[in-house]
């Protein structure tokens, strides 16, 4: 696996594209009868609607060159590509918090999946980091903004 490479599966990829597809046509289109309606306001020096506008723009190109770089060096990960023996990227990983005694599971994924609120944890994350590899039983500890926490793998599987 490459290190310029960017991890993401078939779904994603598809979201990703979508997305640029949008920007590239709609969202630019959108943008550029903006800039014009405020354009048509006269001065532009003074003109706020005109500035707003015009940063939106460079955030949405900005989004575009992000996207197409990431999409340039897109490969794509499936799940069966991975046994479960271990932790891997794309393994669904079920855990106890030992300090809480609370179980919670996590699906690991690259960070330009990350999705916190859907427990799809980065593998570039601290906690990421620490589970890769590990086995059903292993004892990870990780630093969060309250301490040290230890999480125990209880199940490995895939998403």
């Amino acid at each position: 696996m490459a290190a310029d490479s960017v991890y993401i599966t078939r779904e994603r990829l598809e979201q990703m594209q979508a997305e640029l597809n949008d920007l590239k046509s709609r969202g630019r289109r959108e943008i550029a009868q903006k800039i014009a309606d405020a354009r048509s306001h006269g001065d532009l020096s003074e003109n706020a609607d005109y500035d707003a506008a015009k940063h939106e723009q460079e955030l949405m190109e900005i989004r575009i060159s992000r996207l197409e770089t990431a999409l340039s060096r897109a490969q794509v990960i499936d799940p069966s590509d991975f046994p479960n023996d271990k932790v891997y990227i794309l393994s669904r990983v079920r855990l106890l918090n030992k300090k809480m005694n609370k179980e919670i599971t996590y699906t690991l994924v690259s960070p330009e999946e990350a999705d916190f609120e859907q427990n799809k944890l980065s593998v570039t994350s601290p906690l990421g980091k620490s589970l890769l590899g590990k086995v059903v039983g292993d004892v990870v500890e990780t630093k969060a903004p309250a301490g040290l926490i230890q999480y125990e793998v209880l199940e490995i599987g895939k998403p």
